[in-house]
């Protein structure tokens, strides 16, 4: 099984940005507690404080939707990320050194 990679790309609003990085610290925690999850690496820009980038990866399609339906996904994701946010971008990627899929 190939594994899928999300890299998720957040910039927070100028007042929310340390309020998004305390809810990215709980988020990974949770998130690499998942039994599909192979990597759950949030990181910071050091030139714009705002930009945050997230690169997970996940065991396969079934463990992504296990992370999308997660409680903690729903809650601090989409219940609470989601508004702070003055945008936010996600792509899905597969290793191309492990051949077609």
């Amino acid at each position: 099984m190939v594994s899928i990679v999300v890299v998720a790309r957040w910039r927070a609003r100028e007042e929310t940005q340390e309020q998004v990085a305390g809810i990215l610290r709980e988020l990974a925690a949770a998130s690499r507690a998942e039994p599909g999850c192979l990597l759950y690496r949030p990181v910071r820009s050091v030139d714009d404080p705002r930009e945050f980038t997230l690169v997970e990866e996940y065991a396969g399609e079934e463990a992504l939707a296990e992370h999308r339906a997660s409680e903690h996904f729903r809650t601090l994701v989409l219940g609470q990320v989601v508004g702070l946010l003055e945008t936010r971008q996600v792509g899905r990627f597969t290793d191309v050194a492990a051949g077609p899929r």
